[in-house]
């Protein structure tokens, strides 16, 4: 049983926590990155409304946007988290490198399945976690930042090895990352590659080709997957009406709005709402 939290004077959230569904507090906290690690069994979820199964050793990587709700526990499972107030990813980039990469808006979350080498490694870093936790004195909040930087920067390299990233994709891939954070920073206002490939001093057709060269989806795809992400997520948990939800996600008017959606999702915004949402809507 692991359940430890930390509140810095700054409002830095720390919290490592072998039962997330039952802490009220943390499950409500809007402001919280979260690693989601199966240690043993089976955790059924609900992600943005999907339904998702992790299995032993895999892990999940979610941001504040992302809601979550943990339908069936069978086993063990640990939830590390932390706030922008105690370790800014998008401020510490070029320490981590996992902004637009294990941490993006859309639905589509970086799922990781970790070999038992790799499970082994993050263990080691649970248990100096565990150690330092019990120490009290005026260096553990830096020591503790350090341990979650170990943390990321693991998972990062994890994932950086499930992508196939070799040593002369760096850069490409760099790229690709440095998109998803400004598609992040800009999809209500922008919903066009060329936008982005100004921004990235990049063709068009330069980043299409290089997306493609890494395995990802299409630049366009992305872009879409943002907006539909954020669309699903106003019509599930609040209760603005679809003409207010296009107007907020830069729509010229509701009906380019409902025509997008329906091509994405293949429902029509009110049909997904009503068989979505049961009762109030949740915040």
């Amino acid at each position: 049983m692991m359940d430890y939290q930390l509140n810095t004077p700054l409002n830095g959230n720390l919290a490592m926590t072998s039962c997330f569904h039952e802490n009220k507090a943390l499950q409500q906290d809007t402001t919280l990155y979260k690693f989601i690690w199966v240690r043993s069994g089976i955790l059924t979820v609900e992600i943005d409304h999907i339904p998702m199964r992790l299995e032993q050793d895999e892990i999940a990587c979610l941001t504040p946007l992302h809601h979550i709700e943990i339908k069936e526990v069978e086993g063990e499972y640990l939830t590390f988290l932390f706030n922008s107030n105690f370790y800014c990813i998008f401020g510490h980039d070029d320490e981590v490198s996992c902004n637009g990469f294990l941490f993006h808006g859309s639905s589509q979350v970086m799922r990781l399945k970790l070999s038992p080498e790799q499970s082994t490694n993050l263990n080691d870093i649970v248990r100096i976690f565990r150690q330092e936790s019990t120490v009290r004195d005026n260096l553990q909040e830096e020591m503790l930042r350090i341990i979650l930087k170990r943390f990321i920067i693991t998972c990062t390299r994890i994932a950086r090895e499930k992508c196939g990233v070799t040593p002369e994709q760096e850069k490409a891939f760099d790229i690709v990352r440095r998109f998803y954070i400004l598609v992040d920073q800009n999809f209500r206002e922008k919903k066009q590659v060329r936008d982005y490939a100004d921004l990235l001093f990049r063709s068009p057709k330069t980043l299409s080709n290089l997306f493609f060269s890494c395995g990802v989806p299409s630049p366009l795809r992305i872009i879409h997957e943002r907006v539909e992400a954020e669309a699903k997520r106003l019509l599930l948990y609040t209760p603005k009406s679809a003409k207010e939800i296009s107007e907020l996600l830069g729509f010229e008017d509701l009906s380019t709005f409902s025509r997008f959606f329906k091509k994405m999702t293949g429902e029509s915004v009110s049909d997904f709402r009503k068989s979505n949402t049961t009762g109030s809507i949740a915040n």
